[in-house]
């Protein structure tokens, strides 16, 4: 508890103590507002000051000034006989409980993100000259040398130079075992390393690491408010108002035809109690920065709370296929010389030529290669997009790619029909072979698809890999609905058709990693990026992304979206009849300021309550 929560505790329980006492004392008149007007000031002094200022800046209809009419109206009542002082105190110091319940509620929500999210590193050990110095990770530029010890969070994003160790990676992917690093590979800022000593050459200034891409994420996405909360806020600007002057034509209509002002001003005042409407302006925010940290805490980046709100009416899913549902480890696993042509003169060839690609394929060209491949041998090199490169290797134009490319360039080439994926190669527009590359099905690809139908959403594959190894990769993971050979501008195209093909009121959602998914991640209703392996440009068009590349983090990611909006639902619902009903009884007299105070204060308990379940949705 705060220290301001803790002063709020205080005078609650000293006004409730006065008022108490105060009932014991045999006092009448102007003595007892006297005596009341104690403890009412004192529980709500702070009320009455935001009232007024409220007044005084032009934001009128607020929850403070419901309570300051509805209490200030009531300890003037007292004046002419009504007896309703203590009524004034109570409605006061039970809204106060409520605003300390809620402050709690909120505080405990935040600093459960906060404690998720506090992966902000301190500092980095720069390694300059033989010597080692702390400095702040947002000096350290691309390529200076860092060192990571035991203990220590990590810095900056970068490569392993030296050193192995095992990392705590669960404030960023949600993944409770620790992963095994060593000399050569990626690391990313914000993990925990646990034991050995690392020496790390950073790749990317910290304004770009992964971990200020979490953290303006996650601060960002209440920027982006869901159509529920548009609708409460909108609700709220109109309500107030509304029950404002239904208070007032309550008070002072129907006395001018049946008399009895006093009991007339007594059930408008209760009225306005029980209309203030802060169970829904406080509950439903309170819902979906819940939901958003519950799905941060299981790796699963929301970028607001209105693609939660979309996720959950999700009835398509569109998979890129390598890299999403694939592990994008690929290796060569066969290589078909044409005659003339030696194995190490194709493989060499190809390598050279994609010496300067990032694509996982070319990767895994230059790994079969195992030397590292000379660039000075290669000039003139041209990325095709969607077919290949060319490039003048040893002088001569060699062409790498797929099927399209010696087409494009007019190659008469044997076709490759193994299962997976085929790089063809041509060396003077002479055709020297083809090599087979494979991909691997991530394991737990086959149980996200499952869990996605069981769901009922409709799961589909795009790739611009061969019809055969989509086909067959669809077929390993229970996919239907395949459309193979496309080029990134096709799967823009299909996307469009699905998102014309699909149910009224539903939403499509699209799942990838490269740079090339960017445009279609885009374009669909909601864009999911695979954050451990994906591009940052796929990560910056996508609305939501997961940290640790598991597809079944996105069935996940759908049910704590829908339990979210069933938790938003149940407190619109149950505020808005609770509320009903009691407006309906205070008009008529049946009830007074208890009801009034368990519509108010007693309704946005439980609606917090309830709002909280979302920071759980994760674990349920």
């Amino acid at each position: 508890m705060t220290k301001k929560q803790k002063k709020v505790l205080f005078r609650i329980l000293f006004s409730a103590a006065l008022t108490v006492l105060i009932h014991f004392i045999p006092v009448a008149g102007i003595g007892k507002f006297l005596l009341y007007l104690l403890p009412y000031l004192i529980i709500g002094y702070d009320v009455l000051r935001k009232a007024a200022l409220g007044v005084i800046h032009g934001e009128v209809f607020d929850e403070n000034f419901l309570m300051a009419i509805a209490t200030v109206g009531a300890m003037g009542l007292g004046l002419f006989g009504n007896d309703s002082y203590a009524e004034g105190v109570e409605v006061m110091l039970f809204y106060q409980i409520g605003e300390l319940f809620q402050s709690y509620a909120v505080g405990k929500s935040r600093s459960s993100i906060a404690t998720l999210m506090d992966i902000r590193p301190d500092y980095a050990n720069l390694e300059l000259d033989g010597e080692i110095t702390k400095v702040s990770p947002d000096t350290v530029m691309p390529d200076a040398i860092i060192l990571v010890r035991p203990g220590e969070r990590v810095p900056l994003d970068g490569v392993i130079l030296e050193g192995s160790s095992t990392l705590n990676t669960s404030a960023l992917t949600g993944e409770s075992l620790p992963r095994e690093v060593c000399a050569g590979d990626d690391i990313i800022s914000g993990c925990v390393n646990l034991s050995g000593l690392l020496k790390v050459r950073v790749t990317k200034p910290f304004a770009q690491s992964t971990v200020t891409k979490i953290l303006d994420l996650v601060e960002n996405s209440s920027m982006k408010k869901a159509k529920a909360e548009n609708f409460i806020t909108k609700f709220a600007r109109y309500y107030t108002p509304a029950v404002c002057i239904g208070a007032a034509l309550l008070a002072f209509l129907p006395p001018l035809f049946v008399g009895n002002w006093l009991e007339w001003i007594s059930r408008a005042l209760t009225f306005l109690v029980i209309s203030c409407p802060c169970a829904l302006v406080i509950s439903i925010p309170l819902s979906f920065f819940g939901g958003i940290g519950g799905a941060s805490r299981a790796g699963i980046l929301v970028k607001g709370g209105n693609y939660l709100e979309a996720l959950a009416d999700t009835k398509t899913m569109v998979f890129d296929k390598t890299g999403t549902l694939t592990e994008g480890v690929f290796s060569v696993s066969a290589l078909y010389p044409s005659d003339g042509f030696a194995k190490k003169e194709l493989l060499e060839t190809a390598a050279l030529a994609e010496s300067f690609s990032n694509h996982p394929i070319s990767k895994s060209l230059r790994d079969a290669l195992k030397d590292a491949p000379d660039t000075d041998r290669v000039s003139d090199v041209k990325e095709i997009a969607g077919n290949g490169v060319t490039a003048l290797v040893d002088g001569r134009r060699a062409a790498v790619g797929n099927a399209r490319l010696m087409e494009r360039l007019g190659v008469s080439f044997l076709p490759c029909t193994d299962a997976g994926t085929v790089v063809y190669v041509a060396i003077e527009q002479q055709f020297a072979g083809s090599i087979l590359i494979s991909d691997r099905v991530k394991k737990t690809a086959p149980q996200a698809i499952r869990e996605l139908q069981a769901q009922g959403v409709r799961t589909v594959m795009l790739t611009g890999d061969s019809k055969k190894a989509a086909d067959a990769a669809a077929k390993e993971l229970g996919i239907r609905e395949v459309h193979s050979n496309l080029l990134p501008a096709d799967k823009v195209a299909q996307v469009e058709q699905l998102l014309c093909a699909k149910p009224p009121r539903s939403r499509l959602a699209f799942v990838g990693d490269g740079i090339n998914d960017a445009p279609v991640l885009s374009r669909a209703d909601i864009g999911i990026a695979m954050g451990a392996m994906g591009s940052d440009a796929a990560i910056e068009a996508a609305d939501i992304v997961l940290m640790d590349d598991d597809p079944s983090r996105i069935s996940l990611a759908i049910q704590i979206s829908r339990k979210c909006l069933r938790i938003v639902r149940q407190n619109i619902v149950f505020s808005l009849s609770v509320k009903a009903l009691c407006l309906i009884l205070g008009a008529l007299g049946v009830t007074g300021m208890q009801a009034a105070i368990f519509a108010d204060v007693g309704v946005m308990v439980l609606a917090v309550l309830n709002a909280s379940r979302t920071l759980r949705a994760a674990r349920s």
